[in-house]
């Protein structure tokens, strides 16, 4: 026992010295951009950089290209013409996103309820009499029991919801369906300063649905999975601490 909770002190310490080291790094570069600010990076080649890892995506199959000499047919060709529509795995399509969703709805629930009821002796055996003996204070054998319940309930709800994206971007075709539709995945950040702006969407197309530009609308799109936020300084001050949201989720009241 005392072994882990050795481990875990030390652990904790661990901790607590890399993230002083971390403030003190970045405390040391603010200090030393005071008068001058953030200055620009050097070009370097991003290969070499330590961060830098190779793109994998799907990729479709080699195709070994036949040579037809004096032929304007190409083996293996799908059109006489060549088409640039998205059509294979790695694939790339253009997706036009335009949503301009609005929602209004009021709820009005009222809800009233009287129940009464009234419990009289007037004849038991001859016995109603001996009431007024038998307990500490005379009662009425006409009134012996009177109950009433009143309930009244009132609800009021109005939600007005209004959404508006408009964004263009390009998506990769990672799966072909069996019925020949495409899978299509879409990933966009934007740094600016300190802020990261992310957007994700995913969905599946036919391939008819993309026109001739290579372009395909959202309302083409099934399935489709939108996630657009962001991160940074400005998102984590619009957001409580992580303390008031734990305290949030476990007060009970």
């Amino acid at each position: 026992m005392k072994n882990k909770t050795a481990q875990t002190l030390m652990r904790g310490a661990a901790l607590g010295l890399l993230a002083a080291s971390v403030s003190a790094c970045n405390l040391t570069t603010k200090l030393s951009e005071v008068g001058d600010g953030p200055q620009l990076t050097k070009i370097t080649n991003p290969v070499a950089r330590p961060s830098y890892r190779p793109v994998s995506l799907p990729m479709p199959a080699p195709e070994i290209a036949e040579d037809n000499p004096n032929s304007l047919w190409r083996a293996g060709a799908r059109a006489f013409f060549k088409d640039h529509r998205a059509k294979n795995i790695g694939d790339i399509v253009t997706v036009k996103l335009s949503l301009d969703d609005s929602a209004v709805f009021n709820n009005k629930t009222e809800r009233d309820r009287d129940d009464s009821e009234d419990t009289d002796v007037t004849n038991l055996l001859g016995l109603e009499a001996e009431f007024a003996k038998v307990l500490p204070e005379a009662i009425t054998p006409a009134a012996v029991l009177s109950t009433g319940n009143k309930h009244s309930t009132s609800g009021d709800g109005t939600i007005d919801r209004s959404e508006v994206l408009s964004l263009t971007f390009a998506a990769v075709v990672t799966q072909i369906l069996p019925n020949g539709s495409l899978v299509v995945v879409g990933r966009q950040e934007i740094k600016v300063n300190s802020e990261i702006r992310e957007l994700m969407v995913t969905g599946v197309i036919r391939p008819s649905d993309i026109d001739s530009d290579n372009t395909i609308a959202d309302e083409n799109i099934a399935e489709m999975r939108v996630a657009y936020g962001g991160s940074g300084t400005l998102s984590q001050l619009q957001q409580p601490r992580w303390g008031m949201q734990i305290w949030d989720i476990i007060l009970p009241f």
